[in-house]
């Protein structure tokens, strides 16, 4: 996925930029990087490789050369940026998370436009070059995201360093968030709110989909008003947000507080204590025991001094390795116990399997397992969110195959919590992982707890039911809703 940063302050924003764009590294692991701006020096930037190396110990000893009151920082999972450009526009420095899926198609009507493309030695065209691209065939900043808007097919939100402040947009359709903070002599932007408390930044406003605006020190000035349609990704709550940021005014920890309360208190399961799966589970965790009035203990608990994450690694196996490294369980806590255990979510299931046969061999009695969220049926086609490449490494679809001979049919039927064909794919995951038992959280469940209403959410991962396809995604009437 991905996550940016950007400041404009009254004084030297470096040390600001540096621990503002460092809180979004749960977001991406591949590159990171950061742009400045001053008027005397001109656009400063860097970019490091994150693959085998943090963002901070990347950054730490070249602070000293960003220069400026003003700049943007990028956590990415995609090529390298900030991209800087000299354009009729003038000169910018440009961050983005997005997912484009014509970016092919895109690439090759630039270059028949008479437009060039940079080479890289990875074979793969560079999205935030192909959106600078595209921003600068417009008349202006606004009229040149606007064409991004109207162009790819997917989702892309971006931030903008220029010489006159920085321009944040949302992706049109709101899919991934941006949050404005302020303090005294300081404007922020951020993918993360989580990046605010601590550097003396309050929260001052979400941005709508499609909304641009423009921060200086102590204004933001709105450039474009938002649109009145909204799919804001529901799994931002479920995995990826840290728990203590916010999108669209819901707290991250609250909702998977929320979500394993009212999960818990409706499971009639005789179980001993509740546990999360670190991180993302252990929140769900709490609101299970609360719910189902059961004591909440730490039995598994996660080594964070030198294990990475566990996609950071190109290789799946080393992934498989890394993911189990990391989590060490407590044989002390397990023992002849009826365990519950909460997770965000399974995708292959992979590492999951591995775990509750080693829970097993820990002496756990029985091990249970809620998830926060539906079955994952569908691949996104609007966030990169996972490695996955298919959909067929989703464990649900190998489930469907087996059944059915083909793993794209009854998708609507598998994925109706309740009924026949989901019930029977659900004891199937069960008995493939080794579980006692699996229950996953209904998608209602889900939307109570986020709070904002299902057309405003996005959960095509769960029931392929989006509102809006990626051919609805360029329409004029996106537009006029301004």
């Amino acid at each position: 996925m991905g996550g940016f940063f950007g400041t404009v302050s009254t004084k030297p924003c470096v040390l600001d930029l540096f621990y503002g764009t460092d809180y979004q590294s749960h977001l991406g692991t591949r590159r990171g990087g950061m742009a400045t701006y001053s008027a005397d020096g001109g656009f400063i930037r860097s970019i490091h490789n994150l693959e085998n190396k943090y963002f901070r110990s990347c950054f730490e000893d070249e602070l000293d050369k960003f220069k400026g009151n003003s700049g943007i920082g990028v956590i990415s999972d995609q090529d390298a940026q900030p991209m800087l450009m000299n354009s009729h526009l003038g000169r910018f420095a440009l961050v983005t998370v997005s997912k484009i899926n014509n970016l092919e198609q895109l690439a090759d009507q630039l270059l028949q436009e008479n437009m060039h493309l940079s080479e890289f030695s990875s074979g793969r065209i560079n999205p935030t070059e192909l959106v600078a691209l595209l921003i600068i065939k417009g008349k202006t900043f606004v009229d040149g995201i606007e064409n991004v808007f109207r162009n790819i097919k997917g989702s892309c939100s971006m931030l903008l360093l220029t010489e006159n402040g920085v321009i944040a947009a949302r992706d049109s359709w709101g899919r991934t968030p941006i949050v404005v903070g302020g303090k005294e002599g300081a404007m922020a932007v951020a993918s993360e709110s989580s990046a605010f408390p601590n550097l003396g930044f309050d929260i001052k406003h979400f941005l709508g989909p499609g909304e641009i605006v423009r921060i200086s020190a102590d204004s933001v000035e709105t450039l474009r008003k938002p649109n009145r349609r909204m799919q804001i990704c529901s799994f931002l709550w479920v995995y990826y947000g840290f728990p203590t940021s916010q999108y669209e005014g819901r707290n991250v920890e609250a909702v998977r507080n929320e979500c394993g309360r009212k999960m818990g208190a409706e499971d009639q399961t005789d179980v001993d204590c509740a546990c999360g799966i670190p991180d993302s589970g252990v929140g769900m965790a709490v609101g299970y025991a609360e719910g189902h009035h059961c004591p909440y203990a730490r039995a598994i608990a996660k080594y964070t001094p030198t294990w990475p994450r566990s996609f950071t690694p190109s290789n799946q196996e080393r992934r498989n390795l890394v993911a189990k490294m990391k989590l060490i369980a407590n044989s002390s806590i397990l023992k002849d116990k009826k365990m519950l255990f909460c997770d965000d979510s399974i995708v292959r299931g992979t590492q999951l399997r591995d775990n509750v046969r080693d829970l097993f061999t820990l002496g756990a009695k029985e091990v249970h397992m809620r998830i926060a969220c539906p079955p994952l049926i569908y691949g996104c086609p609007f966030i990169g969110f996972t490695a996955s490449k298919s959909d067929m490494e989703l464990i649900t679809r190998r489930v469907i195959e087996k059944f059915e001979g083909d793993a794209s049919a009854k998708l609507k039927e598998y994925a109706t919590t309740g009924s026949p064909e989901y019930n029977q794919m659900v004891e199937e995951i069960r008995k493939e992982l080794g579980l006692t038992s699996l229950k996953f959280s209904k998608l209602e469940t889900l939307i109570e707890a986020i709070g904002l209403t299902k057309d405003q959410v996005c959960t095509h991962c769960f029931d392929g039911s989006s509102a809006f396809t990626l051919e609805d995604h360029n329409q004029e009437t996106l537009f006029s809703e301004k």
